[in-house]
């Protein structure tokens, strides 16, 4: 069964999306949480850190393993989803909503999908 992404958004090839809302919400697609299990603690970048596209800036740790967390864009973190901090398990059950991570102002974008490029280099489904 291939997982379902949404069309709209963008997409890394280290299955996080990032929406074009300003600040731009990042998350992590259904591939990645169907990869990783159940999520039980997520490490997110502080309001006011610099990420850079492309260089890891927190982590996903679920019963099967520890994941970096990869900026898709370049920018200074405006907010954090502390829901999800609080609740990890958000982001198995609505990862494309309630289970967004952060919030970033956009300085640059790092190389970006389509969903249509995800999906055809995944498998997921639109």
């Amino acid at each position: 069964m291939s997982e379902k992404i949404q069309s709209g958004l963008r997409y890394s090839a280290e299955h996080e999306w990032v929406d074009d809302a300003t600040p731009a919400r990042v998350g992590i697609t259904t591939v990645a949480t169907g990869a990783l299990g159940d999520i039980v603690y997520v490490d997110l970048p502080a309001v006011g850190t610099e990420v850079v596209a492309g260089e890891p800036c927190g982590e996903v740790e679920s019963t099967k393993s520890v994941s970096d967390l990869y900026a898709p864009v370049s920018g200074v973190v405006a907010a954090v989803n502390e829901a999800v901090v609080d609740d990890p398990s958000l982001l198995n059950a609505d990862p494309f909503g309630q289970g967004w991570l952060f919030a970033v102002d956009v300085a640059e974008e790092g190389p970006l999908l389509s969903a249509v490029e995800y999906a055809g280099i995944t498998g997921a489904q639109l």
